[in-house]
């Protein structure tokens, strides 16, 4: 199978859909699905597994993940893409995510976020993007900032991680905003 590529100056960006989801699940086993996905345990895979037979898409919304591979040595070190693209509205949510602490910090995600809010706004002709982050997820919230992304909102406990109940700020860029900044 081929997957799309983006590319920046440190990273390969390889696009994952839920087409591609289906064809990895279909004709992989589970070392070489865990090997595609970039998982590094049998507990990830089975909670990917998981969350492919709950479903990947409804009818209104899907989404565009890439995950994040350094060039020099291929290893997958997180993702970054819309974890929510709704076509019809022309919006999509950006999301992000490291799973390699040692790679944290190094300005991985910012180049490979940067890409994906170009490749959103001329691949995928979207009009509006959104991010939501915890009020206190200050390199999320850097990201966001240096990406050009207004803040909208603040939801009250809107999120829960670990059991634990958060607020969650939300900030919008348009393509008319992005276009002016260039």
């Amino acid at each position: 199978m081929e997957f799309e590529l983006l590319e920046t100056e440190r990273l390969f960006l390889r696009k994952l859909t839920p087409e591609v989801y289906d064809y990895i699940y279909s004709n992989y086993t589970d070392e070489e699905c865990m090997l595609h996905l970039g998982l590094s345990s049998h507990e990830e895979l089975e909670k990917e597994k998981e969350r492919y037979e709950k479903g990947l898409s409804a009818y209104d919304r899907t989404f565009v993940i890439f995950q994040l591979v350094i060039k020099e040595s291929q290893e997958i070190i997180g993702m970054t893409g819309f974890v929510r693209f709704y076509p019809d509205h022309s919006r999509a949510e950006l999301g992000y995510a490291m799973s390699k602490e040692e790679h944290k910090n190094k300005g991985y995600m910012f180049e490979a976020t940067e890409r994906i809010v170009q490749y959103g706004f001329e691949s995928m002709n979207l009009n509006r993007m959104e991010a939501l982050s915890g009020s206190n997820n200050i390199p999320s919230l850097k990201i966001i900032d240096k990406l050009g992304f207004k803040k909208e909102g603040h939801l009250k406990e809107h999120y829960c991680r670990g059991g634990i109940v958060e607020d969650s700020l939300i900030f919008a860029l348009l393509k008319s905003e992005k276009r002016a900044s260039n």
